[in-house]
């Protein structure tokens, strides 16, 4: 099949679906419906770029006439090499719109920051790590609800579990997850020398029912009492939960609610989500097994970024990106610029990969 074949196929089945549609769509109309949203953004962009190489051959078409006159023929000429610009302008949002798409891209969040090496100074980082994140999310108007939380001795925290819920979040997200290293001289630094620590991120995209079916054989459930803090409340009664996975050996421990069904119902939403990310990630690592590209790897123990405060400075290790703006990322602002060339550092592999258009 031809470039040309395979472009003729998509608008056909746009139109199709569209036909469908407006007959009712019978009980297909949900999944027809989403096919017709998902195709719309690459139709648009295969008529753009159709539309500015007919332009392109009326402009040549009118030059090499030699009927025409001497002026409109320079006025074509110039015109053609507008056209020739944006025709590569189409085309290549036309190869970006044909790229296949990560089905979780729109799907809401599970963020994870844990302190890593660092002690005390670690906590704290994960805690300005997950602050940097929520004034992100909120500039999206993405909703923010924590899930559990264990706080730091000094401040900060030792884990803490949200769900970040909008459009696009996962794909704005999904490169964050990994190894996240600061460099600063703490509060507690009398003598003025940089300390280094470290927090590690995951990002994980929450789970449907459908994605994950999870069999009550396949589970262990044990109950207890909270730890945390809660009065008398939590030395009478077992509201905690701790999910064991058998098949995975995934754990997962909740007792942030009073009731032990609402904590049963956010353990179990979680260990779906974890379910889902290592089977993603063991697909990804299958797929990835012959390329070096770390981009997106989600790989918890690969150092991704480095906070260096001391000199203002922010360095992604995985396309060797560095920026002096680190009061604007920390405060969720400039995060948009390192999560925009990441993106298009996987573009430009996947095009490669692909050999779209």
């Amino acid at each position: 099949m031809t470039a040309t074949d395979h472009l003729d196929l998509i608008l056909r089945r746009h139109e199709e679906i569209g036909a469908r549609l407006a007959e009712g769509g019978g009980g297909e109309y949900a999944a027809l419906a989403r096919e017709l949203a998902e195709l719309d953004p690459v139709v648009a962009a295969i008529k753009t770029y159709r539309a500015k190489e007919k332009e392109r051959a009326d402009l040549q078409a009118l030059i090499d006439d030699p009927a025409t006159e001497a002026e409109m023929r320079g006025l074509a000429r110039d015109e053609l090499a507008a056209a020739q610009r944006e025709i590569d302008e189409a085309r290549q949002a036309m190869r970006l719109a044909l790229l296949p798409k990560d089905a979780a891209d729109e799907r809401n969040v599970i963020l994870e920051v844990r302190a890593g090496t660092g002690g005390d100074e670690a906590a704290l980082f994960a805690g300005d790590l997950f602050r940097m994140y929520q004034k992100y999310a909120e500039s999206k108007r993405w909703k923010v609800e924590i899930v559990s939380m264990s706080e730091g001795t000094a401040g900060g925290y030792k884990e803490i579990i949200a769900e970040i819920a909008g459009r696009g979040a996962y794909a704005r997200l999904k490169f964050e997850s990994g190894a996240h290293r600061v460099q600063r001289v703490p509060a507690t630094e009398t003598q003025g020398r940089i300390h280094t620590s470290a927090a590690t991120v995951a990002v994980l995209p929450e789970a449907e029912d459908v994605d994950v079916v999870l069999n009550e054989s396949d589970l262990k459930i044990d109950t207890m009492r909270s730890g945390g803090a809660g009065g008398q409340h939590v030395n009478k009664t077992e509201s905690a939960i701790r999910l064991t996975h058998i098949p995975t050996g995934i754990v997962v421990v909740m007792q942030e609610e009073r009731s032990q069904h609402r904590n049963k119902a956010k353990a179990m939403a979680l260990l779906r989500s974890r379910i889902l990310d290592a089977e993603r990630q063991r697909a990804d690592e299958a797929r990835a097994a012959d390329r070096k590209s770390q981009v997106g790897s989600g790989d918890r123990s690969q150092r991704i970024r480095t906070y260096n405060f001391p000199q203002g400075r922010v360095t992604d290790h995985r396309i060797n990106l560095t920026l002096y703006t680190l009061d604007k990322v920390m405060e969720g602002e400039g995060l948009d610029e390192i999560i925009d060339a990441l993106t298009a550092e996987r573009q430009a592999e996947l095009l490669a990969a692909q050999g779209v258009m």
